[in-house]
């Protein structure tokens, strides 16, 4: 299942980077001026979703290095990514670097994940920090432990972590798609992302069909580079939608035994609507039955190399 390709040249990588961005002028002067300022310096790629705010028209006077591919309606996150993704495996980029619209990187952030990457690694990520420069809360719940255990301490009160890095990569089970760095190879492997998502769960979807294909994802610490979240919370409503993707990454998932998460997975909502004391996990039990077809479908193509690309 392993693909092996030859990069272009290992001295001068190409990176293009992509940002899918819908109303993203309060962030386009950081995220695409630090993507242009970087010391390896990317192509860059805006794919917009649909923006009504100004966005294309501002990047094309103000940034007229980035290229900008404007969608009539808002493709989500996934399949506008996958625009992007196809055009770097056939222009033969070495890597993609997916950064959100609401994040920035520093000068060197991509030069140290590029020098970092080794051929088992299909996605590298930055430290994420928020904008006030303290590890970003969510990328701390989801990889602190790891990078404690590797020897690399994190405090999200206060942002420090140890002076001595044990390793150059640490190795995670996850780590969110708000900054990746994805080699070639892993697109000509993995592929792209899955359509059976539309709004979250892609990032995890992904990395399940990376691990499946027996290739890794890590973070390099001493790279950084920010999510700016800016205090913004999801409401119930959306952390509900949420949650009830979770039966969805399992089912789609190729190295889970598909006919027990086909039971677990109606059993997984009902136990959610309990514990949330929320009706609407419920009422997206009918939903995820009529989806089990194209759920199976979807994954069973998402085995195949390149898949969704």
């Amino acid at each position: 299942m392993e693909t092996v390709v030859t990069s272009n040249s290992a001295a001068n990588p190409r990176v293009l980077a992509i940002v899918v961005t819908f109303n993203a002028m309060r962030w386009a002067d950081r995220c695409f001026g630090s993507l242009l300022s970087s010391s390896l310096r990317p192509d860059v790629l805006a794919v917009d979703n649909g923006s009504d705010d100004g966005t294309c028209e501002y990047l094309a006077a103000e940034f007229p290095e980035v290229e900008v591919l404007g969608n009539t309606e808002n493709l989500g996150f996934g399949a506008a990514n996958n625009l992007g993704l196809g055009k770097a495996v056939e222009e033969d980029y070495d890597f993609v670097y997916l950064m959100n619209q609401d994040a920035w990187v520093e000068k060197d952030t991509l030069s140290l994940l590029v020098r970092a990457h080794r051929p088992e690694f299909g996605v590298l990520s930055p430290l994420q920090l928020s904008a006030s420069g303290v590890p970003d809360a969510n990328f701390y719940r989801k990889c602190g432990r790891s990078l404690e255990r590797a020897g690399f301490g994190l405090e999200p009160q206060h942002g420090r972590s140890s002076e001595d890095t044990v390793q150059d990569i640490v190795e995670l089970p996850f780590v969110m798609a708000a900054h990746w760095l994805v080699s070639r190879e892993a697109l000509l492997t993995v592929g792209g992302f899955s359509p059976a998502f539309r709004q979250y769960g892609e990032d995890d979807n992904f990395i399940d069909r990376l691990h499946w294909h027996g290739l890794s994802c890590g973070v390099v610490p001493e790279a950084k580079a920010v999510h700016d979240r800016g205090g913004r919370s999801l409401p119930k409503s959306a952390r509900m939608r949420l949650k009830c993707v979770a039966p969805v990454v399992r089912l789609s998932d190729p190295g889970r035994c598909l006919p027990l998460y086909r039971v677990l997975a109606p059993l997984e909502l009902m136990a959610m609507s309990v514990k949330n004391l929320s009706s609407y996990p419920l009422k997206r039990l009918p939903e995820l039955l009529r989806r089990y077809p194209e759920l199976k479908r979807l994954r069973e193509l998402s085995k195949s190399a390149g898949a969704f690309l």
